[in-house]
């Protein structure tokens, strides 16, 4: 007798979903790591990766062993890390806001993290991108995200989404009023300001993968907790309460890791939209609403999505280098697009 899928019991799904999730990161992590101007083999990043790590001595080139390992791997993985941490904060957000189109720019981030970048650049008396760049993008995420909340609690003491989500649109409005008013007054850094804005995963080594380590272990280990709850939230406050679930705690909660994940990727990658909107809601079409397969399978969606885009970004037009988040706008813009007239139709 044959099984459908929709009778499977969610453990086995979830652990195929699971494995098909490894198999596409797995892919696109080669792909990212083989495709380049200089040729690499997969076996020669293999035994990098067999040397560098585990001391099996292989026989690679020097030449290639430092192309694969302080280039492309770095490369690969900050963007599988960024890439992985954006979706899943958006779907973290779809799922405590009950909306499909929520994405991890809602509450400001975006515009505090491009304020406090655009400070940097124009204020460095070095010229060119300075270091400290990345933690003021970082401050200035967290600090919208939090006059954000401040603002929606005290417009509304029941934290209402439609009030937190309203704040953060006033709040990203104001900041982005001040970097314009900034980069007005300083108009030989519009360049430099602009391809951090447009996105990028270029990396120094592996200094960028170990900054956004530690915040990528916390966030997704706290969002995964709670994609449960998530579930209950789905069918409403009341009924999560009458379940033992603390709706308002978890709402924070959720809301906090989500925009202190988006804060970390923004600040060591810019700002890439759509991987937060697009992934989630693809995987919610695919395997279904429950966010215990969601938010696992998001990471990994999220991660291969960034790594194949930065793989477009780098050899589309080569040797020139596109900025990431025209190629993420080029693929989440229309599927936008398509989700607003999917919606459309079905209110008319």
């Amino acid at each position: 007798m044959s099984v459908t899928t929709s009778q499977l019991p969610l453990s086995r799904l979830k652990l195929s979903w699971l494995a098909g999730g490894v198999v596409v990161l797995g892919l696109a992590v080669i792909v990212g790591a083989v495709i380049g101007p200089a040729e690499v083999s997969v076996g020669n990043i293999a035994g990098t990766v067999l040397d560098r790590l585990f001391g099996i001595s292989q026989d690679v080139p020097s030449r290639q062993a430092g192309i694969i390992w302080e280039i492309r791997l770095p490369r690969v993985a900050l963007g599988l890390l960024v890439g992985g941490m954006l979706s899943v904060a958006g779907g973290s957000y779809q799922g405590v806001f009950r909306n499909p189109l929520a994405d991890p720019y809602l509450l400001g981030a975006a515009a505090g993290a491009g304020l406090g970048a655009t400070i940097a650049i124009v204020f460095s008396t070095a010229g060119g991108t300075p270091a400290w760049a990345t933690p003021a993008a970082f401050v200035g995420a967290l600090a919208a995200v939090g006059l954000a909340t401040a603002i929606g609690s005290a417009a509304d003491g029941n934290r209402s989404t439609a009030t937190l989500l309203l704040a953060g649109v006033a709040v990203a409005s104001f900041l982005t009023a001040i970097q314009t008013f900034i980069l007005q007054r300083r108009v030989d850094t519009v360049q430099q300001v602009y391809s951090w804005i447009l996105g990028r995963v270029a990396t120094t080594g592996w200094s960028e993968v170990w900054h956004v380590l530690p915040y990528a272990v916390i966030c997704m280990g706290v969002l995964f907790w709670y994609r449960r709850s998530l579930d209950v939230l789905a069918v409403g406050d009341d009924v999560a309460e009458t379940l033992g679930i603390n709706a308002r705690r978890t709402r924070m909660m959720v809301v906090v890791f989500a925009s202190l994940a988006t804060a970390a990727a923004v600040s060591v990658s810019g700002l890439i939209g759509f991987v937060g909107l697009v992934v989630p809601h693809m995987i919610r079409l695919i395997s279904g609403p429950s966010y215990r397969v969601i938010l696992p399978l998001a990471f990994f969606g999220g991660g291969a999505f960034l790594v194949l885009a930065d793989t477009v970004a780098r050899q589309a037009f080569a040797p020139a280098e596109i900025p990431i988040g025209v190629v993420t706008a080029f693929v989440g813009a229309p599927f936008f697009m398509s989700m607003l007239l999917r919606g459309r139709r079905s209110f008319t």
